[in-house]
C-alpha cells in the first residue's frame, strides 16, 4: 500500500517538472513514506531522516514525511525533526505536489534564513480513497498495484491502521476497470488489487449481485479485460471468504492460485482478545474449503508472537495450527504495542526475549514447510511472468508463477514481460531455479 501511495505522489511530482533521482545528494526534495504498523519502522524513518539533515548544507531541500506516522504523530514531529518542512497524513497524498512547491518558494524566498516554514495536513478528506489512480511505470513493467479502497473498520486490538487510515471506504467498480485497461494498454499483464481488508471491498457502498458480493463483481469484471493475464490481492480478512470468493476460484482463469489470508494467532484465547471474529477451527474449515475448490493453490498468512498475556499453551496452538496447514510462507511478527490501541494498554506485557524465541522457533518451522512446499516443482515445467532481472543478481532475470513463487533463470531480453514455460532444476526453499523451455 505505501509502494502505491509513493508511485502515486512521484507521478504528481513528474508531472509538475521534478525527475526522481537515485542519488540522495542530488535531491532537492526528500520525502520519506511512513509505516507505523511496528514501532521499528517507526523508528528507522525517525533515524533515516535524521541522516539526511547533512544534504541541506550547501543550498535548501524541502523534507516530508508522509503516511501513517504522519498520520499518526501529526505536528509533534515538527518538535522531533528540527529540519522538518512537510507532515502529510493517508488522506492527502494528492496534495503533496502542491505543498512541496509552496515549501520549495518559502525556502528559496528566504534564502537560508532562520525562519521556519512548515505545512502540516493529516485531516480527513471525503472520497480522498478516488485520489491513488495515477502510475509510474519503468520500461517494460508488466505488473502493478491497483488500490480500490481505503480503510480499515475491523478494529483489531493489536492494530493502529483504523488510527491512521480512516474508516472504510471503497472506489466505483467501473473506474478501477478503467484504470486496469489504460495499464493494461501500457503492457501491463498482471494487477494486484490493494486494501487494508480487500475483500470487503464496497460492502457498505454497493449491494450483492445475484449471490455476488461487490470484489468478486470487480473480479469478474477484471476477467473480462482483454490483454490482462493474471489477477492478485491482498490484504484479505478470512470473514470476508464467503462462498461466491471461494467459488471463484474454480471459475476465473484469470485469478491466481495464491491467497494470503492473516490467521494471527492459532490460540482461541487470543484471538478472541484480538477481536479477529473467528475460531482456530473456523479458519482451518475455511482452509479446506478453499483447496476443495483449488487443490494446488498457495497459502501464505501473517502471525504475531507474543501478544499481551500469550502463554506457552497459547503459542504451542498457534504453532501446531501453522504445522497442520503447511503454509507456503509467513510474515511473523514479535508483537509491537501501538499508540491508542487496547493491546497497548493490557496487562501482561511479554519480555522481548520471549517475543524473540517465539518468532525464531516459528521461523523455522515455516522456512521448514517453504521447503517441502517448493520440493515437488523441481523437475516440473511452471509458468512465470517475467518481471525482469533478478534483485539479487541482475546478470539473471525473475518471474513469478501463478502461486507466487519466485523463478530465478538465465534469460534474453526478449523474455521479459512475457509469459514463459521454465523447467525448474533446484529450489532453495523460498526460490525456484532453472532453465527456458524452447518454444
Amino acid at each position: 500500500m505505501n509502494e502505491r501511495d509513493s508511485e502515486q505522489v512521484a507521478q504528481m511530482l513528474i508531472q509538475r517538472g521534478h525527475t526522481i533521482t537515485l542519488q540522495e545528494h542530488e535531491a532537492d526534495v526528500v520525502l520519506l513514506n511512513t509505516c507505523s504498523v511496528r514501532d521499528l519502522a517507526e523508528q528507522k524513518a525517525l533515524g533515516k531522516m535524521g541522516m539526511l539533515r547533512a544534504l541541506s548544507r550547501d543550498r535548501p531541500i524541502v523534507y516530508g514525511f508522509l503516511g501513517c506516522m504522519a498520520q499518526s504523530r501529526g505536528s509533534t514531529l515538527l518538535d522531533e525533526v528540527a529540519h522538518l518542512d512537510l507532515v502529510v497524513g493517508t488522506q492527502k497524498f494528492h496534495r503533496v505536489a502542491d505543498y512541496v512547491e509552496q515549501a520549495l518558494e518559502r525556502k528559496l524566498a528566504a534564502r537560508f534564513d532562520d525562519v521556519r516554514f512548515s505545512i502540516v495536513d493529516v485531516d480527513e478528506e471525503e472520497d480522498s480513497q478516488g485520489t491513488i489512480r495515477d502510475h509510474v511505470l519503468s520500461d517494460r513493467q508488466v505488473t502493478a498495484f491497483v488500490s480500490i479502497m481505503q480503510g480499515c473498520n475491523m478494529h483489531c486490538t493489536f492494530c493502529i491502521v483504523p488510527y491512521t487510515r480512516g474508516h472504510e471506504r471503497s472506489r466505483p467498480l467501473q473506474e478501477i476497470v478503467s484504470e486496469v485497461n489504460a495499464l493494461v494498454a501500457k503492457g501491463v499483464k498482471e494487477v494486484t488489487l490493494l486494501g487494508q481488508i480487500v475483500n470487503l471491498y464496497g460492502r457498505h457502498e454497493f449491494v450483492s449481485v445475484d449471490g455476488k458480493s461487490p470484489f468478486v463483481q470487480l473480479l469478474a469484471a477484471l476477467q473480462e479485460v482483454a490483454g490482462l493475464e493474471r489477477i492478485r490481492f491482498t490484504s484479505p480478512h478470512p470473514i470476508g471468504f464467503r462462498n461466491d470468493l471461494i467459488e471463484s476460484f474454480g471459475r476465473l482463469p484469470k485469478l491466481v492460485e495464491h491467497i494470503h489470508l492473516p490467521l494471527q494467532s492459532g490460540s482461541n484465547r487470543i484471538l478472541k482478545a484480538m477481536h479477529r471474529t473467528y475460531t482456530a477451527e473456523k479458519f482451518v474449515s475455511l482452509v479446506d474449503r478453499i483447496r476443495s475448490v483449488s487443490p494446488n493453490i498457495a497459502i501464505t498468512t501473517d502471525i504475531i508472537v507474543g501478544y499481551p498475556g500469550e502463554t506457552d499453551d497459547d503459542y504451542a496452538r498457534t504453532r501446531d495450527l501453522a504445522d497442520k496447514i503447511g503454509f507456503d510462507n509467513a510474515f511473523i511478527f514479535k508483537y509491537s504495542q501501538r499508540k491508542d490501541t487496547p493491546a497497548a494498554k493490557m496487562a501482561q506485557q511479554l519480555p522481548d526475549s520471549v517475543k524473540e524465541a517465539r518468532n525464531h522457533d516459528l521461523l523455522e518451522l515455516i522456512n521448514s514447510w517453504a521447503k517441502r512446499r517448493s520440493e515437488p516443482y523441481v523437475g516440473t515445467e511452471v509458468e512465470i511472468l517475467c518481471e525482469g532481472p533478478s534483485k539479487t543478481n541482475s546478470a539473471r532475470l525473475m518471474g513469478r508463477t501463478r502461486g507466487n513463487k519466485i523463478v530465478v533463470f538465465e534469460g534474453a531480453p526478449r523474455h521479459i514481460g512475457r509469459l514463459l514455460k521454465i523447467r525448474i532444476d533446484r529450489s532453495t526453499g523460498y526460490t525456484l531455479y532453472g532453465e527456458p523451455v524452447s518454444q
